[in-house]
């Protein structure tokens, strides 16, 4: 069967690759002149399992409206007049209850979980030549009442609570000896020594260029203005080259799905979340930490990929703009400069933003669409390195006519 995949960020060359397994003709089209040039390009790269809880929390309302005020906040609410923003917010605030908190947190773990096995499977069967991914990811708390709560939290969710360790701040110096420099005081953290973090666009690239050994086409540089049906079929999609056919599609866009999805009459609930990232060049003379991690009190994660420090942060609920300013990373900067003062050459930044497609609960899109040879593989939000991969073979079982390893109850359209 000849499959048509939109889109070659993570989660579109994932799902080629796994179609490719199964035996099936293979073309995937983005805009983007390569792959993993969007959500994918610059992201914090950290596969995490261990930290599957919804955005949507009870908490999460009052932290939104506190953030209003601060300068700098983790979480910032932008406010527009496209009536899409707002029904998502509406829906985020309806899943903001104790019960869904907890079930969407269950689920997404389940997923993720079994897409770190599935990764590992990959990267063994791909036989891919890129950078190991490193092993362990370290989160670090400022104040021992929260890393308690999180250290309660996590023990409540079963699977998650065999993943965590807490730590006082001596244990989490001796996990990353470069923290004996900080500059910033610390109660202590959570070490999930079964979290991985890795270049996420290396990887992307670098599978790609295995799925076109496999025999698979990417068609890039290739805009898609719609998809065409007629009665309950997809019959192409129309591109600025004009349109493409196939047997199936897979929609695997990211945040610009949910208006491609709408050609085809179909109502995706996808926003996209801006996130900023700097990356600078390690040197001899550095100690930049050798395991990732996050500062939960700015929320604000750190990975280090061979020769260069990434420094990720901020959830900005805004609009489709990607701009970005040098003084926006400035609060950023500062901080995890006090972390780890001497991890790199901070005079040579490299400055990223992009945007997360978020739905309301935290949880993909995976399955069927109305249409029968069309299929979905998108919203994947903060874990798209998490999530891609398990994803990917969920789609493909499902193509297959096989039952999927996990329960999807919560994934599948219609939801």
């Amino acid at each position: 069967m000849h499959v048509i995949v939109m889109g070659a960020g993570l989660a579109g060359v994932a799902t080629a690759w796994a179609l490719l397994e199964d035996g099936h003709r293979v073309t995937v089209v983005d805009r983007a002149p390569e792959p993993a040039r969007g959500t994918s390009f610059a992201n914090a790269g950290l596969v995490v399992p261990s930290q599957p809880f919804a955005w949507a929390s009870p908490s999460a309302p009052l932290r939104l409206l506190r953030a209003q005020w601060q300068a700098d906040p983790p979480m910032r609410l932008r406010l527009g007049a496209d009536p899409a923003q707002w029904a998502w917010l509406l829906r985020f605030l309806a899943q903001c209850t104790r019960s869904r908190f907890r079930s969407n947190t269950e689920r997404k773990f389940r997923l993720a979980a079994y897409s770190q096995a599935e990764l590992a499977r990959v990267q063994h069967a791909s036989g891919l030549a890129v950078e190991p991914l490193g092993r362990g990811v370290l989160y670090l708390y400022d104040d021992e009442a929260e890393l308690s709560v999180a250290a309660a939290t996590a023990a409540s969710f079963p699977g998650v609570a065999e993943r965590i360790e807490r730590l006082d701040a001596e244990g989490c110096r001796r996990i990353e000896p470069t923290l004996e420099r900080s500059r910033l005081a610390f109660a202590g953290g959570l070490w999930a020594r079964g979290d991985e973090s890795g270049d996420a666009r290396r990887f992307t690239l670098a599978l790609a260029d295995a799925c076109r050994a496999a025999g698979a086409t990417f068609v890039l540089d290739t805009p898609i203005e719609a998809i065409e049906t007629a009665g309950d079929r997809v019959t192409g999609i129309r591109t600025a080259r004009g349109i493409l056919s196939a047997d199936a599609y897979v929609l695997a866009l990211g945040h610009h799905s949910p208006a491609l999805a709408r050609s085809a009459g179909l109502r995706l609930v996808i926003w996209p979340i801006k996130g900023y990232s700097a990356t600078f060049p390690i040197g001899e003379d550095h100690r930049a930490p050798s395991v990732s991690g996050i500062d939960e009190a700015h929320y604000i994660a750190w990975s280090r990929y061979g020769d260069r420090f990434r420094v990720t942060a901020q959830a900005e609920i805004g609009g489709f703009d990607v701009s970005h300013r040098p003084e926006q990373f400035a609060g950023k900067i500062r901080v995890i400069r006090d972390l780890f003062p001497d991890a790199a050459d901070w005079s040579r930044p490299t400055y990223w933003a992009g945007l997360r497609p978020v739905t309301p609960t935290g949880l993909p899109y995976l399955g069927p669409a109305r249409q029968p040879n069309l299929w979905l593989n998108a919203g994947h939000g903060s874990m798209g390195w998490t999530m891609a991969w398990g994803s990917a073979r969920i789609v493909a079982d499902l193509m297959a006519g096989r039952t999927p390893e996990i329960p999807l109850d919560g994934l599948m359209p219609g939801r």
